[in-house]
């Protein structure tokens, strides 16, 4: 049984170790293959600062608020052992920023320590005049999608770095099951009008005394369009910027000025943090996320393929859920194949 997973970003990698780990004993035929023509430190992954919050309104898809909260869950309980160094998994407390009163988020009982702030913690942002507090989890990529390929290696998974230009040529080569986690390159592959990029550019700075996130909202502008300083375990990320249907992954000089005063307004210490790296990138953004089995006609044969995709600016939030979930997707293969019985719940 061979499996190719198309994509090496956090939704990739962590989907390939997520069936492998289910499903390894279960299909000793399993043969595993990651096909990307990008790997970390290059993929969208890599420019997210990594914190654990979802959108503010899940516009009433409980499937996605589960799938975060399972991916939360999953972290919670590796930030004890010892692998969460490595993972580049650790807590941190911050505040989200509003100028006006605001419905409490689906994920307020998910993160730890939810509370609305007071009025003296609201005078240290001028401006701003409701907000909440909370604790939750930093995910840095950097460390992370390291750590996930160096498990896969020692699972025998292979890496090939190339562009797969069509499902069908994996399947030619003897593929038996495809895993598309391509992001925003999904479009290459199979059309899919509702994919579109959600543009982001961030400045990263040394500012070690921040030590905690601050993220603004401005309904009006929508996500993402208004300022956010994220403190990681070496730089500080700076943003601010979504602009949907925009392709470029150029940093450009205007949202690097927008980014920069907006974020030296919101915590004018910033003026004296060393500027380290600048980046932009595409959020594979959609309606909601695609996850979901497709079989696809080869010939006179019939071909399976799960699509991953579609996560926007939530990819790291969500990602463990979504693995499971495609996990359970590849079990029901397995089932009409018969190649495997489905592993039992561990109560």
């Amino acid at each position: 049984m061979r499996v190719a997973i198309i994509g090496a970003g956090v939704i990739g990698l962590s989907t390939a170790l997520c069936i492998h780990e289910q499903y390894h004993s279960l299909v000793p035929s399993l043969e595993m293959e990651v096909y990307a023509d990008r790997y970390t430190p290059h993929t969208t992954s890599d420019g997210a600062a990594g914190l654990w919050q979802p959108y503010l309104s899940d516009h009433g898809n409980l499937q996605e608020t589960l799938w975060n909260k399972e991916t939360f869950d999953y972290l919670l309980g590796h930030l004890g052992s010892p692998a969460a160094k490595e993972m580049g998994l650790f807590l941190i407390s911050g505040y989200n920023l509003f100028t006006q009163p605001v419905p409490d988020p689906s994920w307020k009982n998910i993160v730890l320590g939810f509370r609305n702030l007071t009025p003296k913690e609201l005078e240290l942002f001028p401006g701003y005049s409701y907000g909440w507090f909370n604790t939750a989890l930093m995910l840095e990529c950097r460390s992370y999608l390291p750590w996930l390929t160096n498990r896969l290696t020692q699972r025998g998974v292979k890496f090939f770095h190339k562009k797969v230009e069509s499902f069908q040529e994996l399947f030619a080569r003897g593929v038996d099951v495809v895993i598309n986690c391509t992001g925003m390159r999904a479009g290459e592959l199979q059309p899919d009008p509702e994919l579109q990029p959600g543009r982001g550019q961030v400045i990263k700075v040394l500012a070690p005394w921040v030590k905690h996130f601050i993220i603004t909202h401005d309904i009006k502008s929508g996500i993402y369009n208004s300022p956010y300083v994220i403190p990681g375990s070496e730089f500080t990320v700076l943003g601010g910027i979504y602009q949907h249907g925009n392709w470029s992954e150029e940093n450009s000089a205007q949202d690097h000025k927008t980014i920069w005063e907006n974020c030296c307004r919101l915590l004018p210490t910033l003026q004296k943090a060393k500027i380290v790296q600048e980046w932009s990138g595409l959020r594979p953004a959609r309606p909601c996320v695609r996850l979901e089995r497709e079989t696809v006609r080869q010939g006179h044969f019939q071909a399976e393929v799960i699509h991953n995709y579609g996560h926007g600016g939530f990819g790291i939030t969500i990602h463990w859920g979504c693995a499971m979930a495609a996990a359970r997707l590849f079990g029901s293969i397995l089932q009409e194949k018969k190649l495997a019985s489905p592993p039992q719940p561990r109560l």
